[in-house]
């Protein structure tokens, strides 16, 4: 789990729990650091210093579950069904910097292992993202 090393300032710990065999995970490392990476940073960079950002991983007989909670600004509602789209960064992100490409990116990871992504938001209560990816 390099990418938690690389994206994480100190500054919001990082809560992680893992529910059954890991010892049995192949995925494409690479891939999988680009989805941490992204998922991780925009998590920090919305969040508020020292909340605490939840990793949870789930291991099932069928599938890989990956959760990501931040407790950061969220996403408005209106904005959830572009914020996959390359260079769409949502409505009340506009003080922040960025390109809009980190979700993009993931979404591309998680397609490329035939994985499904999900995002649930409020704004002011922060954003979880799903991510399954089959065994």
């Amino acid at each position: 789990m390099a990418a938690i090393y690389e994206v994480n300032n100190n500054a919001n710990p990082i809560e992680f729990t893992v529910l059954g065999d890991a010892s049995t995970i192949q995925l494409d490392p690479k891939l999988l650091d680009h989805i941490l990476t992204n998922l991780f940073g925009n998590a920090i960079k919305y969040s508020p210093q020292n909340s605490s950002i939840i990793f949870e991983l789930n291991l099932s007989s069928d599938s890989i579950n990956f959760r990501i909670t931040d407790k950061g600004i969220g996403i408005n509602i209106s904005d959830l069904p572009h914020i996959f789209n390359s260079f769409y960064r949502a409505s009340n992100a506009s003080d922040f910097p960025g390109t809009g490409l980190r979700i993009a990116i993931v979404k591309q990871c998680v397609d490329l292992h035939k994985g499904k992504i999900s995002v649930n938001s409020v704004i002011g209560e922060g954003t979880t993202f799903t991510i399954t990816i089959p065994k």
